[in-house]
């Protein structure tokens, strides 16, 4: 591989990341409330309240159901009044946050759910409002879902970064497109394959290791 396409390699495998690590950070902060949400305003939750669960859960199942490129292109719009291109690195990060945020959405949900009952009727005895019940029970309780819920939506947004190269994201499946694919390179093909390998057991790896430390269901 030529000094050249070495350097490409490397730029694309930053933005990548960028992209990668910006749209997570977006997924978890938004995601994580809005899991939170549908927890407590589900039928029986500690705030029932079952229009508010009907239509956000509407809302989210309805934004899960669009294929990413398909949503990636309806986007633009959106994209280009946010960030006023809808190309580039930080043009991408727009959709795959979008995606990125009902998806984990779900899966928080999930881990919330599988909270004990009982510790939130203790919470309440003890004169608990529904602050408490989320701050020292639900998201402590459901922590290690939750970090292992965000280690799988990261992984998905490396392959939807990937699929963002496809109308010009950058990183690392613009590249391949652009040099693997259009100019018939394989060496470059092959780099970029190994390079999302890696990415995403690294990724996966340093997930597994947080969320084992922040299981201590084991120990009781």
């Amino acid at each position: 591989m030529s000094d050249v396409m070495l350097r490409l390699l490397v730029r694309s495998i930053w933005e990548t990341i960028l992209m990668t690590m910006a749209s997570g950070v977006i997924s978890l902060v938004v995601g994580l409330p809005l899991g939170l949400v549908l927890v407590a305003t589900a039928k029986g939750g500690f705030a029932e309240n079952r229009w508010v669960n009907s239509i956000l859960g509407a809302v989210i199942n309805g934004f899960r159901s669009v294929p990413f490129i398909i949503l990636l292109v309806a986007l633009i719009p959106v994209t280009r009044f946010i960030v006023g291109t809808s190309l580039g690195t930080w043009a991408a990060i727009v959709p795959l946050a979008i995606a990125a945020t009902p998806y984990y959405a779900r899966i928080a949900e999930v881990s919330l759910r599988e909270v004990e009952p009982g510790l939130i009727e203790a919470i309440r005895a003890m004169g608990g409002n529904r602050w408490h019940i989320v701050r020292e029970v639900l998201v402590p309780e459901a922590l290690p879902g939750i970090v292992a819920g965000f280690t799988v939506t990261l992984v998905t947004l490396v392959g939807a970064s990937a699929m963002a190269g496809a109308i010009g994201a950058g990183g690392l499946g613009d590249l391949a497109i652009r040099y693997g694919y259009q100019r018939f390179e394989t060496g470059v093909m092959i780099a970029v394959v190994a390079v999302l390998i890696v990415l995403v057991c690294a990724l996966q790896w340093v997930g597994d290791r947080i969320t084992a430390r922040l299981d201590h269901r084991g120990a009781r």
